[in-house]
């Protein structure tokens, strides 16, 4: 009996060569130039062109032009593969960049962000052990202790990067969770006491607080929503009710939800009084900053954020307004030591002895494994551009929305709701004498929708006390506010072009 295998190939069959030749590593290095010359020639060329932030392409006429490209015949060319992408992404593309572009938390990037997404992309570090990152470890923890710092948390303080605001918030109340579970001694105790969980939040807070809670096994009505005022800052007269409720009732508050900076109205709920309440009832306090964390670099308003620093967690989104590219966000916990709820050791990864070693894994911290290096892009932005300017540009975008909101409470064709402490504007169309209702509110959603599909502007939509309303969000220091009168001249006419029709139309 013969144990003797094939021969053993000692050169590439040619498909294998010509796949070779993609591999990124040194003898690849002129294809690398060429290639990524091409790609910023390209995005550098169609920005040049671009003249509105967006084509007014539905998703009806764009999709047969991707369902039609077959993924398994590949066009080998790279110019070709680029001529390909202009028609099915960059022609249509929504540019964030352009000054009429005035929708969502979408901010342009500032070109040192840029750089280091291009290295990071290139090194491709994952970030979940020394052994995959080395220096980016370092280079991400000196970020999170230099955040740490600009909150105002002690030495105590530790966290991560993750993926947005979304997934900050999921691990915050996770760490919240699992510290008021630290009473229950069995795991039946356990199981009688999560259930019973309750987490306070804004009405304007964000949505991800009430899917983070559905995500972490607690009960359907965990969630109670605190009414807000006119401000549309969180009613601290309510939450101490509602915290003395749940006390009386024998539901425990694993946590109080403040936000810094509410994505509809730019708010900021008052966190002096809500850190008196918390420390009183014993209770954890997070603070959504994902919006609002700006400010930290502020040279004129960093004290809109007082009391933050009497925070146990702080979500922080430097992709909002902080001018990175997606994704770029961290969780901040005043004492590193609750991060221990998200540690796992792997024999294989990050065994437990690392840890007597002092070698730093990001991992036992975080709720990922692979992770991307996307702090080098706010290190790079820090040690080019310098943290005031990185402020300056909010503060820009800051005193916009103020300038507009000025120009809307003089204008009679519009109602606005509240000033924003940030940068959103939430205003609807509605002329003197025009009745409320249901064909007010056809007019301005036909308002928003005819624009879109116009393309020489983009702005969002939202519901106040059940009626619908528009938003600008402003976070594009070019953004003039000549260019926001003319949206508003726009988003008018089409609204009047609506109402003029009868009712019933």
């Amino acid at each position: 009996m013969s144990f003797q295998g094939p021969a053993i190939q000692t050169r590439p069959a040619g498909s294998a060569v010509r796949a070779r030749q993609h591999l990124f590593n040194d003898r690849t290095l002129a294809s690398y130039r060429d290639s990524l010359a091409a790609g910023v020639e390209r995005v550098s060329d169609r920005m040049a062109r671009t003249d509105r932030p967006f084509s007014g392409i539905t998703p009806q006429q764009l999709a047969p032009e991707i369902v039609d490209i077959d993924l398994d015949r590949p066009l080998e060319d790279p110019a070709a593969a680029l001529d390909e992408l202009e028609d099915v992404y960059l022609r249509d593309a929504v540019y964030f960049h352009h000054p009429r572009y005035l929708a969502h938390l979408n901010c342009p990037v500032v070109i040192p962000a840029l750089l280091g997404e291009a290295v990071l992309t290139a090194v491709n570090s994952s970030l979940d052990t020394w052994d995959q990152s080395a220096g980016g470890t370092l280079i991400e923890r000196r970020l999170i202790d230099w955040t740490a710092g600009r909150i105002g948390f002690g030495v105590d303080a530790d966290g991560v990067f993750t993926s947005g605001g979304s997934q900050s918030n999921l691990q915050a109340l996770l760490l919240a969770r699992e510290e008021a579970l630290t009473a229950a001694r069995t795991v039946e105790e356990r199981t009688a006491l999560l259930p019973r969980l309750r987490v306070l939040a804004s009405e304007a807070g964000h949505f991800s607080v009430q899917k983070s809670a559905k995500l972490l096994g607690l009960s359907p009505d965990a969630v109670i929503t605190v009414p807000t005022g006119a401000d549309r800052r969180m009613d601290t007269a309510v939450l101490a009710r509602e915290l003395e409720r749940c006390r009386a009732e024998g539901l425990p508050v694993l946590a109080v939800v403040a936000t810094a900076g509410t994505t509809d109205f730019g708010t900021i709920d008052p966190l002096p009084a809500i850190a008196d309440l918390c420390e009183q009832a014993g209770v954890w306090l997070h603070v959504d900053a994902a919006y609002g964390c700006g400010l930290l670099v502020s040279p004129t308003r960093r004290h809109l954020l007082d009391g933050i620093e009497r925070a146990d967690s702080v979500t922080v989104d430097y992709h909002k307004s902080f001018f990175q590219p997606v994704s770029s966000s961290a969780l901040v916990v005043s004492d590193s030591a609750v991060l221990r709820h998200a540690t796992y050791h792997a024999d294989y990864l990050n065994p437990a002895r690392m840890v007597e070693q002092r070698i730093p894994n990001q991992v036992d911290k975080s709720i990922q494994t692979t992770r991307r290096f996307d702090a080098l892009k706010l290190w790079l932005t820090l040690r080019i551009m310098g943290a005031d300017a990185v402020g300056s540009l909010f503060d820009e975008v800051v005193d916009r929305a103020a300038a507009a909101f000025d120009l809307l409470s003089t204008d009679p064709r519009f109602e606005v709701v509240t000033r924003s402490q940030l940068s959103t504007v939430v205003f609807r169309y509605r002329p003197a004498g025009e009745p409320d209702g249901e064909h007010l509110d056809r007019a301005n959603l036909h308002a928003r929708e005819a624009l879109a599909a116009s393309g020489e502007a983009v702005v969002a939509g939202t519901k106040v006390d059940g009626r619908h309303y528009l938003k600008f969000t402003l976070l594009n220091p070019e953004t003039t506010l000549d260019d926001i009168a003319h949206v508003l001249e726009l988003l008018a006419g089409h609204a009047a072009g609506l109402l003029a029709e009868p009712a019933a139309a």
